[in-house]
């Protein structure tokens, strides 16, 4: 059963998180009664993960929307307008809460200026499409699952198992469930086709020696935790048949943005021709960003480097330079796996074209 970083019961209008800060010593769950504590525990990475942040940020939203009262229709409007860019803004690398905003300020634009459409009707819809995209979610990665071992499995030879190495924590503890990289291993052990996976500390914040490992043992998935600086090492003396990570943001000729290290997996992939991809969901790529250059990235505390927990480890006086992500060209991508499909970097105009001809 797979770990469940999100609670949410809209008839008692109770929302919980799981606390991924406290991981893997303590599970705890958090529990956010509105848009302040929705926006405190996406910015302090007590949740994390790019479907994750929009759905939480969205949920806290609608927990507290539905303990407010309303007189009219743009009362109700510019609060929601106001909540949803206030939330845009605690972590800006990551699109997808981004994305949910810009279609929930436009579906409630549209429900203000129906007149058929009643104050109670409009904050019930508002609230119901909230709900439906913590549900989307799940199946969305299911899909991203089956289309990914589907790709991997079609560039190995006749029915051997495979060696895939991931980055960061893409699992069910930064989504609704099931996870997008981690996803596609799952559906790859569900095969009975995983012969083995290795997952990346991702230094400075370790998600991956903290979140990604307790997944994999959870699910009793076969493992192995290497340092980030093993991976070239990793390539070599293994016979690894793919990378799969995750993305925070894709822009719309294919350069992704995901967590500080992906990058240089990507260009020691491309040297020891390993296929590397890209797992997200389709909101996850932002046709309105031309390429990486344009992606904001998020610079985190000192902190994070210099200390694990209470301990220091770094000399007194040092300066750091702490991005937490960095992008990847499209030239090292060899495939963009989505619910809706697989995509090279270069079909994506393509892509956008047809979906809004």
């Amino acid at each position: 059963m797979a770990l469940k970083s999100i609670i949410y019961n809209r008839e008692t209008n109770n929302l919980e998180i799981l606390d991924q800060l406290l991981l893997p010593a303590i599970t705890k769950y958090v529990k956010v009664k509105g848009v302040e504590d929705g926006w405190k525990v996406i910015n302090k990475m007590q949740v994390r993960g790019a479907p994750a942040i929009a759905i939480v940020g969205c949920l806290s939203l609608a927990v507290e929307l539905q303990n407010d009262k309303f007189e009219s229709k743009k009362q109700f409007r510019q609060e929601v307008e106001g909540k949803l860019n206030y939330l845009v803004s605690s972590r800006p690398t990551a699109v997808n809460m981004k994305t949910a905003a810009e279609e929930l300020i436009d579906l409630v634009n549209e429900l203000s200026k129906d007149g058929s459409v009643s104050l109670e009707d409009m904050k019930n819809k508002f609230l119901i499409t909230i709900q439906q995209m913590l549900e989307k979610d799940i199946a969305d990665n299911q899909a991203i699952g089956d289309n990914g071992a589907k790709e991997i499995l079609s560039k190995v030879a006749g029915d051997s198992q495979v060696r895939v190495i991931t980055h960061c924590n893409t699992g069910s503890l930064a989504t609704a469930g099931y996870g997008t990289a981690l996803g596609v291993i799952r559906s790859l052990q569900a095969a009975r086709r995983l012969e083995h996976v290795y997952c990346t500390e991702t230094r400075p914040y370790n998600q991956g020696a903290r979140l990604t490992a307790f997944e994999l043992i959870h699910e009793k998935i076969p493992a192995t935790l290497v340092c980030d600086s093993m991976v070239a090492a990793l390539m070599k003396s293994r016979n690894i048949s793919a990378v799969v990570v995750g993305a925070d943001r894709v822009a719309a000729n294919g350069d992704t943005a995901n967590k500080i290290g992906t990058y240089q997996m990507a260009v020691v992939a491309k040297y020891h021709g390993v296929p590397f991809y890209v797992a997200a969901p389709f909101t996850s790529i932002d046709s309105k960003v031309t390429s990486g250059e344009h992606i904001v990235i998020e610079e985190r505390p000192d902190r994070e480097m210099t200390h694990v927990g209470e301990h220091r480890i770094a000399a007194k006086g040092i300066q750091c330079w702490n991005p937490a992500f960095d992008v990847t060209p499209a030239s090292l991508i060899a495939g963009i796996i989505t619910e809706k499909g697989v995509f090279r970097p270069d079909q994506l105009k393509d892509v956008f074209a047809s979906a809004n001809p």
